[in-house]
């Protein structure tokens, strides 16, 4: 249910800023605000709380953020919890970076590799989810993880290329598992 909700206000605030050729600042904007929730899980419980009054979470959220936002996203925000509905912000701040990314036919892909990735290895994976999904501009989400041994899995929209040493240890064991010279009965 909420995110239905979540998403009509993320649609209704792209559409304004659009109308009002603030796209990019309500975009860095929200960014700003999703960074500060992350890295705050006070101020999100603080929003998410019944027991907090909607003019108190109103107060503290133009003293955080009213020097650091433009006018519309301070307005969005005012107009969120006059309506009780502060505790979506968050979610709403997520989805908006969605809703701009589709927006702006930004594909968006993530790579998960053993060590982190360099510059050069980083816009050879971007020059590559380019060319899969015919984008001119990429969101590359980077993950680690040591257990891949070495090589990359890349997700591109509904395309997966594994080309982990992990997953081709797993094909070994498979076909090993096979044994052609045992009869089954």
């Amino acid at each position: 249910m909420a995110s239905r909700v979540a998403s009509r206000y993320v649609k209704s605030l792209l559409d304004l800023a659009v109308n009002q050729g603030s796209l990019e600042t309500v975009h860095a904007d929200m960014q700003l605000f999703a960074d500060t929730i992350g890295k705050n899980r006070d101020l999100e419980l603080m929003l998410k709380s019944p027991v907090i009054k909607h003019d108190k979470k109103n107060a503290i959220l133009t003293a955080i953020f009213k020097s650091k936002v433009s006018a519309l996203t301070m307005a969005f925000m005012d107009i969120l919890t006059k309506k009780n509905r502060e505790p979506l912000l968050p979610e709403i701040a997520k989805e908006f970076h969605n809703a701009f990314n589709v927006y702006k036919g930004i594909g968006k892909a993530s790579v998960i590799t053993p060590v982190p990735m360099d510059a050069a290895t980083r816009a050879e994976f971007e020059a590559i989810v380019r060319k899969l999904s015919n984008r001119k501009e990429v969101e590359l989400e980077e993950k680690v993880d040591k257990d891949l041994i070495g090589g990359f899995v890349l997700n591109v929209e509904d395309k997966q290329i594994d080309a982990s040493i992990r997953n081709n240890l797993k094909k070994l064991k498979l076909k090993f598992s096979e044994n052609p010279y045992i009869k089954e009965f």
